[in-house]
């Protein structure tokens, strides 16, 4: 076991080093807090605009994420020649590609944090026509950003710490402690249609997306196995494209009425649905409650179709040739 924390905790490290992951949680929460900036003029519909966006937004980052996590932390290091080495070890090879899921998961649960903590705010600051742009909360927020990117320039210039790892890992301190502050000691916009502070729902909502973003991860893990970046990208792509129309799809050949073919259903099962992880459409029902007993059921779902994923690369990777 203590193999497997190592090789978890290295491949956590070593994503959270990549530029391209900086980049992405920052690019993604501070969009995230500038879709609550605009007027939209939707007739009261604002703030469930703004969250659908948002939510959006926070699934398109973890998708692109867990794709370039997870070709970063199998596929180059099968390239340059880390995996081989590291296999030469006493350490199966189910025990790797385990220990890389692990890692991977890890730093999109991170990425996810910080996003989900970007969505909370938008409900706050979102407001409709007879409101104005929360700017003391934007100015902490921006305060938030700049801080972590200074503390970790000053950690690279004097202590000789990597920057990148530094900064992702002081821009989710100082996220939280924006939020802290602005949740605290900030005022609630003052609206016609203002249904007053954080719209808690989206917690679940924003736990389902990290479990389609495990899901995709582990799909992107096994192909990762054999292919590159680029062909990892687009297999996950077509994958995300299909599981979000795989129930029109499937009401096409007949599921809606229960003659659906054999290879229908072997398909509809076999490809994920993602709209199983997408609560959006029920928060613009109005529905004030939600019952964690569909997480802990879409848990087990996540488990069960991530485990298979892995089973598949950990078969691929077997018989992958590494010299």
């Amino acid at each position: 076991m203590r193999q497997f924390f190592t090789i978890a905790a290295n491949a956590f490290m070593e994503l959270i080093r990549q530029p391209v992951f900086l980049l992405l949680m920052t690019a993604s929460v501070s969009f995230e807090l500038f879709l609550a900036v605009p007027y939209y003029f939707a007739l009261g519909d604002e703030p469930k605009l703004i969250e659908n966006s948002a939510l959006a937004l926070m699934l398109l980052s973890g998708l692109f994420g867990a794709v370039l996590n997870a070709s970063a932390s199998l596929a180059r290091e099968i390239r340059v020649g880390t995996a081989l080495a590291v296999l030469s070890k006493p350490i199966g090879r189910a025990q790797f590609l385990l220990a890389k899921f692990a890692g991977v998961a890890a730093a999109l649960t991170l990425l996810t944090y910080v996003n989900l903590v970007g969505v909370l705010l938008c409900s706050k600051m979102a407001f409709d026509a007879y409101g104005s742009t929360d700017l003391a909360a934007l100015g902490i927020f921006a305060a938030g950003v700049a801080i972590a990117y200074a503390l970790a320039g000053f950690s690279n210039f004097f202590l000789r710490r990597p920057f990148v790892s530094d900064a992702v890992l002081a821009l989710v301190v100082m996220v939280t402690l924006a939020a802290f502050i602005i949740i605290r000691f900030t005022q609630q916009q003052q609206t016609l249609f203002t249904a007053g502070g954080l719209d808690w729902r989206l917690v679940p909502a924003g736990i389902l997306i990290l479990f389609a973003l495990w899901i995709l991860a582990a799909v992107a893990l096994a192909c990762s196995t054999r292919l590159d970046t680029i062909p990892t990208l687009a297999f996950c792509s077509a994958v995300f494209l299909i599981g979000l129309m795989s129930d029109y799809f499937y009401s096409m050949a007949g599921g809606a009425t229960g003659n659906a073919p054999w290879w229908a259903s072997t398909l509809y099962t076999v490809i994920p649905n993602w709209q199983l992880f997408w609560l959006a459409d029920a928060l613009d029902m109005g529905k004030s409650t939600f019952h964690w007993e569909y997480v802990a059921k879409a848990f087990a779902y996540t488990v069960g179709y991530a485990g298979a994923a892995l089973a598949i690369g950990t078969a691929l990777f077997e018989e992958r040739e590494l010299s």
